[in-house]
């Protein structure tokens, strides 16, 4: 079943959201050449406990940090380690969620590590362009459909793949609520789109083909081809006429 929520439920979605967005803003500044994956996820739950809020994906399933952080072939869901440190001409993605007056925040961006060739950028830009596609499309009287189509497209038209393991899905007062989003898939189907509905839009879209694969540790998910992969996601919350993107400042 898919939770509509109120102005009110909205407004406390948007305050966690706005503590993801400033998260990843402190975020941004750190990262550079040198440091560790595990230096940036303490820094991230500090800075996520200092305003108030916990880290979502602490403790989620198992789930041993604060934050995901996965670096060039890694799709979602890196774990991170002292032994892992950032090296220029390399990308991570950076999730983060915040839990804060009863609901969740969820927000991904990927980022360079230092300078990356032509072909890494068009990734990263082609991705949050894709992410931005699909907002477009969450409108009242639109399908589900209409949203994974716009991103699908927009991917595929740039020579990309987007992964089809993993999807988008509602947020709210749980970190996964219905429905599922495929970032594929044709427009005009599933359910119909409604004001109050709050989604956690996120395309993965790699250089190589859309397969992937679990790592031993049972968390980090990779390109089965090795291909670099890049995540956007922002939470959004559907309106009368364009849709609030709660997790951007």
């Amino acid at each position: 079943m898919i939770v509509r929520k109120s102005q009110r439920e909205i407004e406390k979605m948007k305050a966690a959201n706005t503590i993801v967005a400033e998260t990843h803003k402190f975020l941004e500044e750190k990262i550079a050449p040198g440091i560790t994956t595990a230096e940036l996820d303490r820094l991230a739950e500090e800075f996520i406990r200092s305003r108030g809020a916990e880290p979502s994906f602490k403790g989620y399933k198992g789930y041993p940090a604060s934050v995901c952080l996965s670096i060039d072939d890694e799709v979602v869901h890196g774990i991170p380690s002292p032994d892992r440190v950032l090296e220029s001409g390399s990308i991570i993605s950076i999730d983060i969620g915040a839990y804060y007056g009863g609901f969740h925040g969820d927000a991904a961006r990927t980022l360079p590590i230092g300078e990356v060739d032509e072909e890494t950028e068009r990734l990263l830009e082609v991705t949050r362009r894709a992410l931005d596609k699909g907002i477009e499309k969450a409108v009242a009287g639109n399908r589900l459909g209409d949203i994974s189509h716009a991103i699908q497209q927009e991917v595929e038209e740039e020579g990309f793949s987007v992964v089809r393991q993993y999807v988008g899905h509602g947020i709210g007062r749980e970190m996964h609520e219905d429905p599922q989003i495929p970032n594929f898939g044709p427009p005009d189907q599933g359910p119909k789109l409604k004001k109050g509905m709050t989604f956690a839009l996120e395309p993965m879209v790699n250089t190589g083909g859309y397969a992937v694969r679990t790592e031993d540790d049972d968390w980090t998910v990779v390109t089965e081809d090795g291909s670099l992969s890049a995540h956007w996601e922002d939470s959004i919350a559907l309106s009368d006429g364009d849709p609030l993107i709660m997790s951007r400042l």
